[in-house]
C-alpha cells in the first residue's frame, strides 16, 4: 500500500487526478495499522472503496482469477506449490502482454 500511496501521490501532484483502490473485506484491509494509515494515503491522493461482503461477483480479481484457472494452469500437474506459482506468475504475465496492459507489481504470499 505504501508503494501505491507514493505512486498515487505523484499522480495527484502531477495532474490532481485521485487513486481508487477497490478492495474486499479481508482482515488485512481492515486491520487498526492499515485504518491508521488510510488518512495520510488520502492526503497523497489514495482512496479506497470497500466491495460489499461476500460479493464475489464485484471484485475483479475474481474474473482474473478464473480465467487463470481456465486458460493458463487448465489441465496441468504441479509437483509443489513452487511449480504452480511460477505457473500463476507466467500466466499473469502473458495475460498482461496479450491484453497490453501493464502488470506494476505482483506479490505472491504462501507458507
Amino acid at each position: 500500500m505504501e508503494w501505491l500511496a507514493t505512486k498515487a501521490a505523484k499522480t495527484f501532484a502531477d495532474t490532481g487526478q485521485l487513486t481508487f483502490i477497490v478492495q474486499d473485506h479481508c482482515s488485512i484491509h481492515k486491520s487498526k495499522a492499515v485504518q491508521a494509515a488510510w488518512p495520510r494515503w488520502q492526503a497523497q491522493g489514495l482512496f479506497g472503496l470497500f466491495l460489499p461482503p461476500y460479493c464475489s461477483e464485484l471484485n475483479p480479481i475474481e474474473g482474473q482469477w478464473h480465467q487463470l484457472k481456465t486458460h493458463e494452469i487448465a489441465g496441468h500437474m504441479f509437483e509443489d506449490e513452487d511449480e504452480l506459482m511460477e505457473a500463476l506468475v507466467d500466466g499473469m504475465i502473458d495475460r498482461s502482454v496479450r491484453g497490453e496492459y501493464s502488470l506494476d507489481r505482483l506479490i505472491i504470499n504462501y507458507v
